[in-house]
């Protein structure tokens, strides 16, 4: 450990390992397996980096996505450290000089994709090299109960085989218990040492909004929140990514659309882009994202609800990597909830994975719909005890009122039953508010006694009422994709006012905030708490340096040095290179590298 410790010092510019960095790192080093769980930006890659140092040979990283290698090993090769990658990417004769060096022992980490290791041909050239470990990362890709599965994580369970003396690190930062122990079953890692680091990410803000209009509602919270950051919106299809890139471009904002259906070649183009210039918002489907190293990412927004909490959790996660303050933002409404469960119920999957599947969304639901700490349910869901309420929610800044709906209740649920469960939400919304309706009137139901008893409540509060009842389990959708409202057990004793008096508690509408545009983005009202006004502008100096150091590369700015390192340099001003040393991040590779520069522009604004 003393080797390693000296090589986060020297290699890494860090002065202590964080979280279970160091007794993973020990375990790798003395030939054992692991399984850790870390939150994005934990450091999980400093967990298989030094013991790929301190062991003998090449360390194999198995990464789900290719398109994101090329800047992980630029950053590597900026520390001195001897990377490569292996992968359709490259020429064929890019990949035999590779598979040369690779014999020949040259390399401390050679990334590739699963497919890419499971090809016969690879791992007979795996058989022939000297193995230092292998590190399995974003290892939840292996369960059919996870978010992103993979069926060619399922079959890496053969490195137990094939190389039973070769450690194996499996590296994830979402995985509730059972996808745990599917990761545990799958890939053979019963003997495994098993770290789980704290899943809070304290830097991130969480707040989710009820759907009014949320393209409005978006660009209230970029401008009082994000007016020049950098951040990640969400959206459900490729069409609706279309649109609100056009959009935000024409309110000024750059914004890149990502998904599926773009040419790879502009997939990785918007990418490029969104990795190695400041300031730019990427719309995206689910598609994009995975593996993410952009730490100064300050937002991630979505305008749809995820489809479970871990989903949401690994959206979310790619805010704030950095450490620095960062804020995640939802909008969802009654259509979100509606069809998340035709989703899944029209899906062909089995019934009990569609058990499970009900499960998670009912449990996303529950966080939407919460009253109490955002964090503390988050936490619970993947088994994490907060004590006190985290006041850096939405819910502890500005709890929820409630109200007693349960009249509400009955008068929505009455109105169901009386027009035999075959309408859609709108049109019970248009009997209870006594719409003058040619197709009410058509099918008599101006007649019913609950035609026009609502009217205490506008369309919209309506709507936050059924959603909040299906939400709460009191009525369900039809299964054949109308949105058709039916009554389930748990509406009857409600219904039918049983001895038992129930009593229904709903969220009070939020009514929103009105925009007011502030000059400064989240990043610089971070930098302001802890710098002077003079010390904000050599940071300034210091960013334009290391964009134009970036861009002369062709690599991201942060890869160079992250925001936290420059604010420490600001704060700091080192004079000489032992001083620069000290500064967190900075190690000998990067001096060499940057140290003149950086000190040359310091002594030039000091003086």
């Amino acid at each position: 450990m003393q080797r390693a410790r000296q090589i986060l010092e020297s290699t890494f510019g860090y002065d202590d390992f964080r979280h279970h960095q160091a007794d993973i790192i020990e375990a790798l080093v003395n030939g054992q397996d692991v399984l850790t769980l870390m939150p994005t930006g934990g450091g999980k890659s400093i967990c298989f980096q030094i013991p790929a140092l301190i062991r003998s040979g090449t360390a194999i990283v198995i990464s789900p996505l290719i398109a994101l290698m090329q800047d992980q090993v630029d950053a590597l090769k900026q520390l001195g450290i001897r990377a490569a990658f292996l992968n359709s990417t490259l020429h064929p004769g890019e990949q035999r000089l590779i598979e040369e060096d690779l014999l020949a022992g040259a390399f401390d980490l050679l990334y590739m994709a699963p497919e890419r290791l499971l090809a016969e041909q690879t791992l007979n050239l795996i058989e022939q090299c000297d193995i230092a470990l292998f590190a399995i990362d974003e290892a939840h890709c292996v369960s059919q109960w996870g978010h992103d599965f993979r069926k060619e994580y399922q079959q890496l369970s053969m490195l137990h085989t094939h190389f039973p003396s070769v450690p194996r690190i499996a590296l994830t930062a979402t995985a509730d218990a059972r996808t745990r122990d599917e990761i545990i079953e799958q890939l053979s890692l019963q003997q495994a040492r098993v770290f789980i680091n704290s899943f809070d990410r304290p830097n991130i803000h969480y707040a989710i909004a009820e759907s009014g209009n949320s393209r409005e509602a978006l660009w209230q919270f970029l401008q009082q929140n994000h007016a020049g950051d950098a951040g990640i919106v969400y959206c459900l299809s490729r069409k609706n990514v279309e649109a609100v890139a056009e959009w935000l471009n024409k309110k000024g904002r750059v914004a890149l659309p990502y998904h599926a259906g773009l040419g790879q070649d502009v997939r990785a183009r918007n990418q490029q882009r969104f990795l190695r210039e400041d300031g730019l918002i990427i719309v995206a489907t689910i598609a994009f994202g995975m593996g993410i190293d952009k730490p100064d990412v300050r937002f991630v927004a979505h305008m749809n609800l995820p489809k479970n909490i871990e989903s949401y959790y690994q959206e979310t996660g790619r805010a704030g990597r950095d450490g620095l303050a960062s804020n995640v933002w939802m909008s969802y409404g009654l259509k979100d909830v509606i069809n998340l469960r035709l989703f899944t119920e029209n899906s062909d999957a089995e019934e009990q994975f569609k058990r499970v599947m009900f499960q998670k969304t009912d449990a996303m639901l529950g966080l939407c719909e919460l009253t109490s700490c955002r964090r503390q349910a988050l936490l619970a869901y993947f088994g994490e005890t907060m004590d006190q309420p985290c006041g850096n929610c939405d819910n502890c800044l500005n709890p929820p009122e409630t109200w007693d709906a349960t009249i509400a209740a009955q008068k929505a649920l009455s109105c169901i039953y009386r027009t035999r469960e075959r309408f859609g939400t709108q049109y019970i919304i248009d009997i209870l508010t006594g719409k003058d309706d040619e197709r009410i009137r058509r099918n008599g139901h101006d007649k019913l006694t609950t035609f026009n008893i609502g009217g205490e409540h506008s369309g919209v509060e309506w709507r936050g009422i059924f959603r909040q009842l299906i939400a709460h389990g009191y009525l369900a959708t039809d299964t054949e994709g109308y949105g058709v409202l039916k009554l389930t057990q748990k509406a009857w004793p409600l219904l039918k006012r049983s001895e038992t008096p129930q009593t229904v508690m709903l969220r009070k509408l939020r009514k929103p905030s009105k925009a007011k545009k502030k000059k400064s983005s989240a990043a610089s009202r971070l930098a302001l708490e802890s710098l002077s006004a003079s010390d904000q502008e050599f940071f300034e100096i210091l960013r334009g340096l290391r964009s134009k150091l970036a861009k002369e590369q062709n690599v991201p700015p942060y890869v160079i040095f992250p925001d936290k390192t420059l604010t420490e340099m600001a704060i700091v001003k080192p004079a000489s290179k032992s001083q620069m040393l000290d500064i967190s991040g900075v190690g000998e590779t990067k001096l060499l590298r940057y140290g003149d520069a950086f000190l040359e522009e310091i002594n030039r604004a000091v003086n």
